[in-house]
């Protein structure tokens, strides 16, 4: 029997896998910062050995990309040394390793979608941390172990850019939204559904990286206008440019990923964005 331990539970990663644990014969190990501190080497060990796991999935992380700024040893603590950690006991016990990484390892300035291999040079501290977790484990190196690059998550759980959205286009009128940053957001309910449907066949000797979002390319204002559309609120999106809403951590201008990889590796289908922010919504309650 699998024995799954799931890290960052109450993250809207975590959350999604959660609810759909209970369609796979696994045993699931849910666990959020107040349970399991993965920063602790010590405290990693003794719940892996005294639950027989043998998978991690990893979907803790400090994501708070601005906060990341002045709170740059936090975010390397749980990006990047605990990573490190989880790397080691994975290699030491024979564990597989589900790492969930970034957009952000990249600085944006592509014109194609970022495959596996494309150089990475992150803009802040963020993705610097997240870059250097993945190197951690890559250097480590615990077999059928992966790391998933994701982008622009939302979920029915969780604080989120849909959320935003539908709670200010109920207050609002209308609203600004950047239109220069392209790339495709990824509904956490179909990044779980993967992760849990890969688990039994990812096997390799090194540790292999994989992107995942949904399919469709467009800006935060394209997809603004489309949540505003399908939950039918009255509220004007207005296009405006990255540098008319300034912030502490610079944003990668283009994020789209090409996930042709861990299609043809799985043989996943991976769904549309637009069919998938209207699954959100309807379980939401924000559609019909």
């Amino acid at each position: 029997m699998l024995n799954v331990l799931v890290t960052g539970s109450n993250g809207q990663l975590g959350s999604e896998i959660e609810e759909l644990s209970k369609e796979y014969k696994y045993n699931f190990y849910f666990t959020d910062r107040t349970t399991l501190d993965i920063s602790n080497p010590h405290a990693i060990t003794e719940f892996i050995i005294s639950n027989n796991i043998n998978t991690i999935i990893n979907c803790a992380a400090y994501t708070a990309v601005d906060k990341a700024e002045s709170d740059a040893e936090m975010a390397d603590t749980i990006n990047h040394l605990a990573v490190k950690h989880l790397a080691e006991i994975s290699k030491e016990k024979n564990i597989q390793l589900i790492h969930i990484s970034t957009d952000y390892v990249f600085n944006g300035k592509n014109h194609m979608p970022y495959i596996e291999t494309d150089e990475t040079n992150p803009n802040g501290v963020y993705g610097k941390t997240k870059l250097d977790g993945e190197k951690a484990m890559i250097e480590i190196n615990p077999k059928n172990s992966i790391i998933i690059r994701t982008s622009w998550v939302y979920s029915s759980y969780g604080a989120n850019f849909v959320k935003t959205m539908l709670r200010l286009g109920k207050e609002k009128e209308s609203l600004g939204v950047i239109f220069d940053q392209v790339g495709t957001p990824t509904y956490a309910r179909d990044l779980a559904q993967a992760i849990l449907e890969i688990i039994p066949k990812i096997s390799s000797d090194k540790v292999e990286i994989y992107n995942y979002s949904n399919e469709g390319v467009l800006s935060w204002y394209d997809f603004a206008k489309e949540i505003m559309q399908m939950a039918k609120l009255n509220c004007e999106i207005n296009p405006i440019e990255t540098k008319e809403y300034p912030t502490p951590a610079q944003r990668p201008h283009y994020s789209l990923l090409n996930k042709s990889k861990i299609k043809k590796a799985f043989n996943l289908t991976i769904p549309y964005y637009k069919d998938s922010l209207n699954e959100c919504l309807i379980k939401m309650g924000e559609k019909k």
